[in-house]
């Protein structure tokens, strides 16, 4: 039986799109790529409102290349990294890792990233560079970016803020304008509803400016030869041609359904799955900072979540336990992608069966 994912990625993937994978191969060089490809861009653009200031690319990569890309072209002498959870400390390694002095702040799983702590630490003059995730998905947090933005526009103008979206963006509010962002990135096996394997991100002017002063900027991580090859509507290195055509046709299906409704299909299966959880458990993140993408959720009656998991494949689902040394003490359900309040309702509903919940 095929299990439907609800777990924090992969997420699940229509036939619609995954047939749109069978699709006949073309030259990335030729003239019909940079045809598909120009006007894929132009669908992200226009559904992620991107005004002169920011374009769009798309890497064939999983969303983590980003933090390389961050790593090689964008940090000059020192970066901030908050972190809050497993994917956010590895960005922050993964800075380390290019070689780049980083600070760290970090708080503990389960709380956010807030903009008095940002601000405290950039009050020191000391960097060029900050990241924050927005959606962390091993804690289900959600961090108040476009207030952390803001602080950093009006006050820090000359850092260049890089969020990662990875299990957010088309699914929560990630305008880069409203996040005052200069790069924000996600990953198409997460609300894209693709399978994995792009990544799409919203690159600001001035980020690219930033690259050009950078040294050392890598082959597959250098932003300047990215935006070179955008201006042809091409991409540096060989692309996922297949991947492409399923992307082409999820932005349309996005457009269509609008930016405002993507979201708000979100929020509704996000509040109905935190006020189950809160009925029979409670939520792991701080009150207020709950994501709308992943409910990470306290294993609070103590029942084996591997089990469920079996009985719950029995029924065509699958959710996520926790992660890492939150393995038996939360399990995570993910409510993103293509999926409704209706499904989530019934996967809630065989869960509430299968545990005896009242």
């Amino acid at each position: 039986m095929h299990k439907k994912l609800l777990i924090p990625g992969p997420t699940e993937v229509s036939k619609e799109i995954l047939n749109e994978q069978t699709r006949y191969l073309i030259g990335h060089r030729e003239k019909s790529f940079s045809d598909l490809y120009g006007g894929l861009t132009d669908k992200i653009s226009k559904f992620f409102q991107l005004t002169d200031d920011y374009k769009p690319t798309v890497t064939t990569a999983s969303g983590t290349l980003w933090f390389d890309i961050i790593g090689r072209s964008i940090v000059k002498e020192k970066a901030l990294a908050c972190v809050n959870g497993a994917f956010s400390k590895r960005c922050a390694q993964t800075l380390l890792s290019c070689g780049k002095e980083t600070d760290i702040l970090e708080v503990e799983m389960g709380k956010s990233i807030k903009p008095e702590m940002v601000a405290e630490k950039l009050a020191t003059g000391k960097y060029d560079t900050l990241t924050v995730c927005h959606n962390e998905t091993s804690t289900g947090v959600r961090s108040p970016v476009a207030q952390i933005g803001k602080l950093v526009r009006e006050e820090y103008p000359d850092i260049i803020f890089a969020v990662d979206a990875v299990s957010s963006m088309a699914g929560d509010k990630t305008l880069p304008s409203e996040m005052n962002c200069d790069i924000i990135f996600g990953s198409t096996q997460k609300c894209f509803a693709l399978p994995p394997g792009l990544a799409v991100a919203l690159v600001s002017n001035r980020a690219i400016e930033r690259a050009k002063n950078v040294p050392n900027r890598g082959a597959y991580t250098d932003l300047v030869d990215i935006f070179e090859f955008e201006k042809k509507h091409q991409t540096p290195f060989t692309p996922n041609i297949s991947l492409l055509y399923a992307l082409d046709k999820r932005m349309d299906l996005l457009l269509e359904e609008t930016y405002d409704n993507v979201y708000k299909r979100h929020l509704d299966m996000a509040n109905f799955t935190q006020k189950w959880a809160n009925k029979h458990f409670s939520m792991f993140p701080e009150a207020g900072y709950e994501s709308i993408t992943v409910s990470c959720i306290n294993n609070t009656i103590c029942k084996d979540v591997k089990e469920l998991n079996q009985r719950l494949a029995e029924r065509g689902y699958m959710i996520s336990g926790g992660y890492g040394k939150l393995a038996d003490k939360t399990f995570r359900i993910g409510h993103m992608g293509e999926w409704t309040l209706a499904g989530i309702k019934d996967l809630t509903l065989a869960i509430d069966e299968i545990w005896g919940l009242q």
